[in-house]
């Protein structure tokens, strides 16, 4: 057998781990390109408008969107978000 200065079993294995990371790589930016583009990220608030704190109202205000949002998201039945939200509002 010819020997042509290849790299020999030590360049197989090197050669198998770049496919492996190079694979890992564009599979990772693909799914990271379509988190982006969808706007599906994990755990990520979405944006809204922002009050300061020197407004008045402006944890009550805080307070009844978040109450919203779990009605919103069927966490809460419609007589307990009535309840809670006259409750808020009670306290201003």
């Amino acid at each position: 057998m010819m020997w042509y200065g290849g790299w020999g079993w030590g360049g197989w294995f090197v050669m198998a781990l770049f496919m492996v990371l190079f694979w890992a790589l564009v599979i990772a930016g693909v799914v990271a390109l379509a988190r982006c583009l969808t706007g599906s990220h994990r755990g990520a608030r979405q944006s809204g408008p922002t009050r300061s704190s020197d407004e008045p109202g402006w944890g009550s205000g805080r307070a009844e969107d978040v109450l919203a949002e779990r009605f919103a998201r069927g966490e809460i039945d419609d007589d307990e978000y009535k309840r809670r939200l006259a409750l808020l509002r009670e306290h201003r």
